[in-house]
C-alpha cells in the first residue's frame, strides 16, 4: 500500500476507536435536507510525508488529483476568490451572485504588502526569500485574517505554510483548523505536496517533508458507513509522481505541468455528501 494509505487508515480507525462525539451539542455545519452534521473527531493530528520517498496520494479510493491540482492553481497563481476563474465547481455553494466567496482564501494571498525590497503579496514574499534568504525562519503564509473573516464565506480550513530550508531540501508544514477527513484529507495532501514541489523547483531546490497539523480531524456521522467500508478496500502501491522540469517561473505552471504515472485506486462508487 502506498503511505498515504497507511497514515490515512490509522487516522480514520484512532478517530473511530477513541474520538469524541459533539452530538450532545448544537453544530453549525448541517446536510442539504438541514439535519445537523455531527462529528466524531480527534484533536491535534500530526501526519510527516517524506516527498523524496513517495507521493501521499490515496489508493483507497481516488483522489481526483488535477481537479485538487486546479483548485491549488486558483488559490496560490491567480490568487482568486471567485469561482469563476476555477474549472471545478467544488465551491460554488460558498459563492454569491457574481461568483464571489468573500475576501477568503485567494483574496488573502493577492493582497500586497510593504517590504524594503518593494510591494509584495505572501506568495511572492516566500519565492522571493526561498532564493534570497534561504536560512530565514520566517518563511511563511497565513490566511485566517482576522479582521477579515467577518466578510468571507468560509473560514479558511488549510490556513498557514510554514517553508523551511534544510541544505538544499524545502520543508514545510501545513496548518489546518479543522479537516473532513473522508471528503478533504487526501485531496488537501495531494494540493499542498505539490506546492512543495513546485516552490522547491522555482527556486533550485528539492522537495522534502510535509508535515500536516490538524487540529480538528474529524468524521461526520453520514460518512462513518464510507470510511468503514474504505478500511476492508485492498490499497495499491504509490504511483509515481512527476513534475515538468522546464517550469522554472511558479506562475507558469499548468495542470498539464504535472504527471501521475501508475495511479490504480480501488473502486470506489460511493457518494460523499458534503455537509454545508
Amino acid at each position: 500500500m502506498s503511505y498515504a494509505d497507511q497514515v490515512f487508515m490509522q487516522n480514520i480507525q484512532e478517530i473511530l476507536d477513541h474520538g469524541v462525539w459533539d452530538t450532545d451539542q448544537n453544530v453549525r455545519p448541517h446536510w442539504e435536507d438541514g439535519t445537523p452534521a455531527h462529528t466524531i473527531k480527534k484533536f491535534g493530528i500530526v501526519n510527516r510525508y517524506d516527498l523524496q520517498k513517495e507521493f501521499p496520494i490515496l489508493t483507497l479510493r481516488r483522489t481526483y488529483w488535477k481537479t485538487a491540482v486546479d483548485e491549488l492553481l486558483w488559490i496560490w497563481q491567480k490568487k482568486s476568490n471567485n469561482v469563476h476563474d476555477l474549472n471545478a465547481r467544488i465551491w460554488d455553494q460558498w459563492a454569491d451572485e457574481t461568483g464571489s466567496i468573500g475576501k477568503a482564501y485567494g483574496y488573502q494571498l493577492a493582497v500586497k504588502h510593504h517590504y524594503p525590497e518593494g510591494d509584495m503579496d505572501q506568495v511572492d514574499r516566500v519565492l522571493y526569500d526561498l532564493k534570497h534568504n534561504p536560512a530565514s525562519r520566517r518563511i511563511l503564509t497565513n490566511i485566517y485574517n482576522f479582521a477579515d473573516l467577518s466578510e468571507m464565506h468560509l473560514y479558511p480550513c488549510a490556513y498557514s505554510m510554514t517553508f523551511n530550508v534544510s541544505g538544499n531540501v524545502l520543508n514545510a508544514i501545513l496548518n489546518q483548523r479543522s479537516q473532513d477527513m473522508l471528503a478533504a484529507n487526501n485531496w488537501n495532501v495531494v494540493q499542498y505536496a505539490v506546492l512543495v514541489y513546485m516552490m522547491a523547483q522555482v527556486s533550485g531546490l528539492v522537495p522534502g517533508e510535509l508535515v500536516h497539523v490538524i487540529a480538528d480531524a474529524h468524521i461526520y456521522d453520514r460518512h462513518v458507513p464510507i470510511v468503514e467500508k474504505m478500511l476492508t478496500q485492498t490499497p495499491a502501491p504509490a504511483p509515481k509522481f512527476a513534475i515538468d522540469p522546464s517550469v522554472m517561473d511558479f506562475y507558469a505552471f499548468t495542470r498539464n505541468s504535472f504527471t501521475m504515472e501508475g495511479y490504480t485506486p480501488a473502486p470506489f462508487e460511493d457518494k460523499i455528501p458534503i455537509a454545508i
